[in-house]
């Protein structure tokens, strides 16, 4: 899948690649990751994004691989407008320095499409960004980070909430003039892997503690 075919994940019926990763022509890394989050919701995921994790809550995010959680810009009404700064490992790979700038979902999606698949309630959360490896990653003028993306797009079921996550990495490479050979050179199968092994972790485990949190810090407008 290209990030130009990203509009297939507001369909939820299954894909080709739920789980697994692909080397595209052009030498981007296409990692997708399905997570079922039991008890949680869309609205419990976005939310989680929003409150923006100290360390300390990062660490129990993945307490393997998380080191390092701060934030700049933004406002507490949405992620949108955030940028993540954060040291991590991927399963094994040396710890990385990061950072990962949340953007609305309609730079990613057809705008009418994203909004009618929120309507009809074929998904319930959208957390989408570009990512930067390093903390002195490359921008553009206007201010957008040069790199990968990312897309969370989390579905409501009888359950809990379906989740799928979709990273292209080394997105912008091409456009830069790199090669495919140049490309899987700087983002090699070996980061796939990890990165694949490390996103069903973190949203694994973050399933496990999210519902008591959400409720806790929402008890004045959610009862259970």
């Amino acid at each position: 899948m290209q990030l130009s075919d990203a509009n297939r994940l507001l369909d939820p019926l299954p894909m080709n690649l739920e789980t697994g990763w692909e080397r595209l022509p052009d030498g981007v890394l296409h990692v997708a990751c399905r997570t079922d989050l039991h008890g949680c919701t869309g609205e419990m995921f976005e939310w989680w994004f929003r409150s923006r994790p100290n360390t300390q809550q990062y660490v129990w995010w993945h307490p393997v691989d998380h080191l390092f959680s701060d934030w700049e810009g933004g406002t507490p009404d949405t992620h949108v407008g955030s940028t993540h700064i954060v040291e991590e490992e991927f399963t094994g790979q040396p710890a990385a320095k990061l950072l990962i700038q949340f953007r609305d979902s309609t730079e990613f999606f057809d705008a009418a499409a994203y909004r009618a698949a929120r309507a009809e309630g074929r998904i319930s959360a959208a957390v989408c960004g570009r990512t930067g490896m390093s903390w002195d990653a490359p921008r553009l003028p206007d201010g957008r980070l040069l790199g990968g993306r990312l897309l969370h797009i989390g579905r409501d079921t009888s359950w809990g909430c379906a989740l799928r996550s979709h990273f292209f990495m080394g997105q912008d490479l091409p456009a830069a003039g790199k090669s495919p050979a140049e490309v899987a050179e700087l983002v090699p199968d070996a980061f796939a892997t990890a990165l694949l092994q490390h996103c069903y972790n973190e949203f694994t485990f973050l399933s496990r503690f999210l519902p008591s949190l959400f409720y806790g810090e929402n008890r004045q407008t959610h009862k259970i």
